[in-house]
């Protein structure tokens, strides 16, 4: 019955489909047909959109759980093929407030390891920062709100790695301290929203209705030097507004560094908490000091436990 109505519902709302642009606070948004047509009240919808933390927050989860995960990791070369790679399944304890890693099976090939074993590319290092433990790490917490993104406490290549991550997993956020782009990363902020499109639309998502966020540059902006998100998609749980699901890429080229990145990630709910389920990532980029990293990856993550 629940998808005959969702059937119903979309069926009806396509058929007589007709955007609509709404200003609030004087910032332009697109809603589809179906939005209009149930008297949502897209205005706190649209405010509790921008100012989400679940994306971030799903991640930060994997810091006080257990977890089993798939890890393949390839380094590419100019032509696509693999020069190094990682195919592993590893399982993170959670005891105590601690956390350790065990590595229950390993294959590696090419140069993925440098002579001492530590990785011989960035991409690695940053999958490793989100999804392996190295030693014991305790006293963390998943908390968020008021989580200040300020990497003072880091130089050089640390910085550098954490404000990657951060730019590749929590996009649409400003990061401070990336030059050229930092202030362009803000999808919400004033300027933005001469560059970009806003459209808000309800969908069908694994069987549920969910609302679909997307942001895209304007047709007439995409080769503004302003444009760095190329296009996000995200799927919100239409009763908690917590991100379900996410597809996104990130370009830019800049003097010192270029990247064209794309992302997948989607979400799973364990024991009340949003984790990520599967992450797919395709990457090419250079920075400044570093040889050109060509990287593909997926993470498949399962068996949490508290």
């Amino acid at each position: 019955m629940r998808k005959l109505l969702i059937a119903s519902l979309l069926i009806f709302s396509r058929a007589a489909a007709q955007d609509t642009t709404v200003l609030i606070d004087e910032h332009r948004f697109t809603l589809t047909e179906v939005v209009v047509r149930n008297n949502f009240d897209y205005k706190a919808l649209l405010s509790q959109i921008k100012e989400d933390t679940t994306f971030y927050k799903a991640f930060r989860n994997l810091r006080v759980l257990g977890f089993s995960s798939y890890n393949d990791i390839k380094m590419l070369d100019k032509k696509g093929a693999v020069k190094a790679s990682l195919s592993s399944k590893t399982r993170q304890n959670r005891v105590d407030g601690c956390r350790t890693m065990d590595v229950l099976e390993e294959n590696v090939t090419g140069d993925f390891y440098d002579s001492k074993g530590n990785y011989n590319y960035m991409t690695p290092e940053l999958y490793a920062g989100l999804f392996f433990t190295k030693g014991k790490i305790c006293g963390e917490n998943n908390i968020v709100k008021g989580r200040n993104l300020n990497f003072s406490d880091k130089k050089g290549l640390e910085k550098h790695k954490e404000q990657l991550k951060m730019l590749f997993f929590n996009p649409g956020k400003k990061i401070p301290g990336i030059p050229f782009i930092g202030d362009k990363l803000d999808l919400y902020d004033e300027s933005a929203h001469k560059y970009y499109d806003y459209r808000l639309d309800i969908q069908e998502f694994h069987g549920n209705l969910c609302y679909v966020f997307t942001i895209q540059p304007q047709e007439d902006k995409q080769k503004s030097d302003r444009i760095v998100v190329d296009q996000m998609i995200t799927w919100f749980d239409m009763k908690t507004l917590e991100v379900l699901a996410r597809n996104y890429s990130l370009s830019y080229k800049a003097g010192v560094y270029d990247f064209d990145v794309s992302m997948e990630v989607e979400m799973e709910k364990f024991n009340g908490l949003t984790v990520p389920k599967i992450l797919r990532y395709k990457g090419n980029w250079d920075v400044i000091f570093k040889k050109r990293e060509r990287a593909v990856f997926t993470a498949t993550l399962f068996d949490f436990k508290k």
